[in-house]
């Protein structure tokens, strides 16, 4: 195991308690950004989820009066590199072309700081976020601080890994096909994909012909979940959606809530299928109503969102140049970028019936929610995948197929644009994270968040740190961040 918890500033508390020591003057925002630089350059050497520093700035920002205020005002974060943060480049997890920095906030960055967090710097990604692992040929694969040798899922993998391992307890994710939802669950954090349009986007997402991304973060907790949903609403509003509010506790409503273990491609792997059952005899155990379906999705969906996201993979190589500048390169670019961008052009002609068939893929969880309020299936179809098994250098065919089979549930939601979020309640037998993931309709993020409470609350999930500590006392930690592997 890699992680950077101590006896510093940040201690091993979570973004709304790091809130409370700030409003208490045990620490200071300094405090916060000294340490929270420290524990990254602990743990970066190995887990590799720094795509660009920003610390001086950070220095600077922590130091001085906030030119925005807000709830998580002095609390350090990431920003994932695939949304413009001003002065810093954005690179969208390749170096196929030479940095450059960006001259002005993207609108997500701009509603992002404004909720008072303060940047280090961005976070690494799979190539343009296609893939679910992070295992760039030249800038090396970001790693699980759970055990290295296995992926720190994608493609939020950078933020993810840095939560996990305690370098800051908030940071920011987006999911296009499970991007926030896969590395929560190979990590063992909180992440919520929310409803279409409930936060601000960059342009770049917003000029999807159908928008498939949602931002948000990857927490350690589900009260830092709901407090940034909070904080967000503070600073934009979408009037289409139901307010998120203020979700503070477990709600009091007994749901309807369907289990399912089949995803469109497969089954989900035995254990994962046994400890998914485990969860649904814990709700039940809580009073909800349990009842197991089969696939509830049409067997065209897969090829639909496949050719979809192969489209977006043709856009960002067709339009590389114009978008990057005069320095990009596509022979910089891994395999299954350039084969998804092969796969777009021999299927264009399918396109519009794909975006439209996706498109109406809504009415598939309309009709679910006439009999069920929440549905259960995991995260992914298998325990988290060792590095190499998504070798972005492998030959395409056997990339994208290995991809398919292990990503088998997340995509759904990015279709509906529902709201979807994975816990972590569950361990396989080596004692890797699993996530269990929840859905809803959208705009019932805050009944997402409610369910979350409670199993927090009725089945503590491990801490990295805690399992650590079993080993290895906190007593003989240093008052300062380090390394601990295992």
């Amino acid at each position: 195991m890699v992680h950077a918890f101590s006896n510093d500033a940040l201690g091993d508390h979570d973004a709304v308690g790091l809130v409370g020591e700030l409003a208490a003057g045990r620490v200071s925002s300094a405090d916060l950004i000294e340490a929270a630089i420290a524990r990254v350059e602990a743990v970066n050497p190995t887990l590799k989820g720094l795509a660009y520093a920003a610390f001086e700035r950070a220095h600077a920002r922590g130091a001085a009066p906030s030119p925005y205020g807000g709830f998580f005002d002095g609390v350090p974060t990431f920003v994932k590199d695939n949304v413009d943060v001003e002065g810093m480049p954005t690179m969208h997890g390749t170096d196929a072309w030479e940095p450059r920095a960006v001259r002005a906030h993207g609108d997500f960055a701009r509603a992002y700081l404004s909720t008072g967090l303060i940047a280090l710097g961005k976070t690494r990604l799979s190539e343009y976020g296609f893939s679910a692992s992070c295992e760039h040929p030249r800038l090396g694969p970001v790693r699980n601080p759970w055990n290295p040798e296995y992926t720190a899922g994608a493609s939020s993998s950078g933020s993810a890994a840095f939560v996990a391992a305690g370098v800051v307890p908030i940071a920011h994710a987006n999911d296009g096909g499970g991007s926030i939802r896969i590395p929560a669950a190979c990590n063992g954090l909180v992440g919520l994909k929310p409803s279409r349009g409930r936060l601000p986007q960059d342009k770049y997402f917003r000029a999807m012909p159908l928008r498939i991304v949602s931002d948000g973060v990857v927490t350690r907790s589900v009260r830092d979940t709901a407090a940034f949903y909070r904080e967000m609403e503070r600073v934009y509003r979408n009037p289409k959606l139901p307010p998120i509010g203020d979700v503070h506790r477990p709600g009091k409503q007994r749901l309807r809530i369907a289990v399912c273990t089949q995803s469109i491609v497969r089954d989900a792997a035995p254990e994962v299928r046994d400890l998914t059952l485990k969860t649904a005899a814990l709700l039940e155990e809580l009073g909800h109503r349990v009842t197991p379906i089969g696939n509830p999705i049409p067997n065209h969906f897969k090829d639909d969102f496949l050719d979809y996201w192969a489209f977006l993979a043709f856009a960002s190589v067709r339009g590389g140049r114009r978008t990057a500048g005069p320095s990009f390169d596509r022979d910089r670019l891994d395999n299954l970028t350039l084969g998804l961008d092969r796969r777009a052009a021999r299927r264009l002609y399918r396109l519009p019936l794909a975006i439209a068939r996706l498109a109406r893929s809504g009415r598939i969880t309309q009709r679910l929610s006439n009999s069920y309020d929440v549905v259960l299936m995991p995260t992914l179809a298998e325990p988290t995948l060792p590095l190499g098994r998504l070798d972005p250098t492998a030959d395409y065919e056997q990339i994208l197929q290995r991809l398919v089979d292990w990503v088998a549930f997340t995509p759904l939601q990015n279709a509906t644009g529902d709201p979807a979020i994975s816990l972590p309640l569950a361990q396989t037998t080596a004692g890797m994270p699993v996530g269990m993931m929840f859905s809803s309709t959208i705009g019932r993020e805050a009944r997402l968040l409610e369910l979350a409470y409670e199993l927090e609350e009725a089945r503590p999930w491990a801490r990295i740190q805690d399992v650590t500590a079993t080993k290895q006392p906190r007593k003989r930690a240093a008052k300062k961040a380090t390394k601990t592997t295992e």
